[in-house]
């Protein structure tokens, strides 16, 4: 007799078997699980199986290795030491948008291990019965998107895997339209223009560098902008993220010698203690659904758009002498 059956429902549906296996168990050790796989101690409906098939909703597992490699449920969970406070744009039954404020992380680090918006919508949905860690096998909400601790605005959360797959590659795909406002320093030479480059990550130093020229590790960059206003030797712009890298507005601004207002990473120290700001000026404030391919359960959000609300910095902005 199999140790224990497991009944592949909705949320478990379309992933790999050795993926779910290994985030539904998380005390399996790979080897193991690859093992069990080949002597066909994991059998699917019954029939040997392959690590690599996809699994369907009303698939039945029997699993047969030992009782110690199943994970128990926690009788309390980490998620749940988080406030539940978030900002919400827009919900509906598969998916949050949020309007995180910056201060806030988004997934739990080293520093930052109960308090993350992730734990917090996590929370929140728990509360409410929407969301119950011991009735999945191996979903939980999950964020789509993510921004920078001090940045601010719109986030994507999907309550549902069906949900999580189709936005996933809707980013993937470049079927959103993402716009940003931000406080450069400086005055743009052009009113609107496209910047490109080359984006590369230094993992040891957290941060990235952009040049002109291909290199090994960079990727290409487009970054569009407009300026809306200027004040006293500070601009306000409107940009589009054409591709989504990391810390991407704020190092690409920097490089050509616009850093972002009271950006203590990119920017310059002497200006940024001149405008009071305790953080880079930036705020990711619109969001357009702009699906090309089938959205499947989400085709209903096609051609919507979604606003943050005011940036934090803008009225500051607006009051430079």
């Amino acid at each position: 007799m199999p140790r224990k059956i497991v009944d592949i429902e909705k949320n478990d549906a379309g992933q790999r078997l050795d993926k779910f296996l290994l985030k539904a168990y998380p005390n399996l050790p790979p080897p193991v699980l690859y093992k069990c796989v080949r002597t066909k101690d994991v059998k699917v409906n019954g029939k040997r199986c392959k690590a690599d098939q996809r699994l369907n909703v009303g698939d039945q597992l029997s699993l047969y290795w030992q009782e110690d490699f199943f994970q128990k449920s926690p009788e309390a969970f980490d998620f749940m030491k988080a406030p539940k406070a978030v900002s919400i744009v827009y919900e509906d039954s598969h998916m949050m948008l949020l309007d995180k404020k910056p201060g806030l992380i988004v997934h739990p680090d080293e520093h930052y291990h109960f308090d993350s918006l992730i734990a917090r919508v996590q929370h929140l949905l728990y509360d409410r019965g929407e969301y119950d860690p011991q009735e999945e096998n191996s979903f939980a909400p999950a964020l789509v998107n993510r921004i920078d601790r001090n940045t601010g605005g719109l986030v994507m959360a999907a309550k549902n895997a069906e949900a999580l797959r189709v936005l996933n590659q809707k980013v993937k795909d470049r079927e959103m339209q993402k716009l940003y406002l931000c406080v450069v320093c400086g005055r743009m030479e052009e009113e609107e223009a496209l910047l490109t480059g080359y984006l590369e990550k230094n993992e040891v130093q957290n941060r990235v560098y952009i040049s002109q020229k291909p290199s090994p590790g960079g990727k290409s960059i487009r970054t569009r902008y407009r300026v809306l206003e200027e004040r006293q030797g500070f601009s306000l712009l409107e940009v589009e993220l054409l591709t989504g890298r990391t810390h991407q507005i704020r190092a690409h601004f920097a490089a050509i010698g616009h850093p972002l207002a009271g950006d203590g990473k990119y920017g310059k120290n002497a200006v940024n203690k001149k405008t009071g700001f305790p953080y880079q000026a930036l705020c990711s404030y619109k969001l357009r659904f702009d699906f090309t391919t089938p959205a499947g359960p989400l085709e209903y959000l096609n051609g919507r758009s979604f606003t943050a609300g005011e940036p934090w910095f803008l009225r500051e902005f607006r009051a430079f002498p």
